[in-house]
């Protein structure tokens, strides 16, 4: 071991360092939140909707279970909308579209399972004289060949936009403009009835699914308990993402990205692959959105649908996870309470309500909780680590030396 000269002149051992010891993966606080939702969602929910008669106070009608499980799905997104724009600094006006894809890959199953037992086309396609299924529908009628796609699909999409718009340098404004005229140009195509997607009506009128009837409690839960599991799963995912190396390099490509350039990394291909990894998780929020709204229409990737998914993570707190999450619960439960009692307010408030958080609470719902807790945390006196003095001596010391 090195040894160096103290202030006398004489040979000292090097001071030790306490090295600070990495974080946990989760706080207490966070695990007992987990596990507190698991149960909620895959315990008590499930008996009060299904073990309580309905005219119990404590029953879960079949609605709100099935309106929760939407907003989970919504929440799926955020959070991949988090990935790319909280720790990656890419501001994605294009997410509808890859949620969109994944609906429409459930939506095809859920069509071919509908008629199955008939052998006959879809309405819309024997309304348009088809004798056949188009070539992208086959393989369609088997569940894991649907799942497949509604993740492929919107992986491949954005990896090939991404690789070309990535390796251009287009970043900023100009990638969120470009984001958005491919969701526009893509809604114009599903629109179009030659497509074999439904045209406007889209893809609706499913019955049944893996076999079981839809439109039960029992599958309603089904889903709702599906997307709880599925839910936490992305978050654990997307934590150890973002702790990982390739989450660190990631943030300072956001925050320098020439400087990461300079160090020898190359930021295409960690902007190319979170891009990838958050599409892919919209379009399993996609499939699990289909058969819990019942349809999937061209609408689902329109403009507006994606400035609302920025919207959710805003209002939450981007860079954070948790607070994406959050926001798109606390966004869409005010959105089906005003929209039914006062439609035509709802706009305004949703407008009102990101100015206000950009102007006086820009990091969201969480960063505004973290700096009420900051003060507190500054009021403690900060106990320097252990021979963190021994070692400023020594520094100073040869600083001396080399001056002399």
């Amino acid at each position: 071991m090195a040894a160096i000269l103290d202030e006398s002149g004489t040979l000292a051992s090097p001071p030790r360092v306490r090295l600070q010891s990495p974080t946990a993966f989760l706080p207490l606080w966070g695990w007992a939140a987990l596990i507190g939702f698991l149960v909620l969602s895959a315990v008590l929910v499930p008996l009060l909707a299904l073990a309580l008669p309905q005219d119990s106070s404590l029953h879960l009608s079949p609605y709100w279970v099935g309106l929760s499980g939407k907003i989970l799905c919504y929440a799926m997104v955020a959070l991949a909308m988090d990935l790319v724009w909280g720790y990656a600094g890419i501001l994605s006006l294009g997410h509808g579209l890859f949620f969109a894809l994944g609906g429409y890959a459930m939506g095809m199953y859920l069509n071919r399972a509908m008629n199955a037992a008939s052998g006959n086309l879809p309405d819309f396609m024997q309304f348009m004289q088809w004798t056949q299924f188009p070539w992208y529908w086959v393989g369609t009628e088997h569940f894991a060949w649907a799942l497949f796609l509604a993740v492929a699909a919107p992986g491949l999409l954005a990896f090939v936009f991404g690789f070309f718009a990535f390796r251009s340098r287009i970043k900023g404004v100009y990638f969120s403009i470009i984001t958005q005229a491919l969701t526009y140009a893509a809604m114009l195509l599903f629109f179009r009835n030659e497509t074999g997607f439904g045209g406007n009506n889209g893809l609706t009128d499913f019955k049944v699914l893996l076999g079981f009837p839809m439109g039960t409690a029992g599958m309603t839960v089904a889903l709702f308990v599906a997307s709880s599991l599925v839910l936490v799963g992305m978050f654990l995912f997307s934590r150890w993402l973002v702790r990982s190396k390739f989450g660190r390099v990631l943030t300072a490509v956001r925050d320098a990205e020439s400087r990461v350039m300079f160090c020898g990394y190359n930021p295409l291909w960690f902007k190319l692959g979170v891009w990838t990894v958050s599409a892919m998780m919209c379009g399993i929020a996609g499939a699990l959105y289909a058969p819990q709204v019942g349809i999937i229409n061209p609408s689902e990737m329109s403009t507006s649908n994606s400035i609302e998914i920025a919207i959710w993570t805003a209002i939450g707190g981007r860079g954070t996870l948790i607070g994406p999450i959050v926001g798109a619960v606390l966004v869409n439960a005010a959105k089906s309470w005003l929209t039914v009692a006062m439609p035509q307010v709802w706009l305004y408030v949703l407008g009102g309500l990101f100015i206000v958080v950009t102007l006086y609470a820009p990091y969201g719902i969480v960063g505004l909780l973290k700096q009420l807790r900051a003060p507190r945390a500054e009021l403690r006196p900060a106990r320097p680590p252990r021979g963190s003095r021994k070692l400023g001596a020594a520094l100073r010391f040869l600083g001396r030396a080399r001056r002399g």
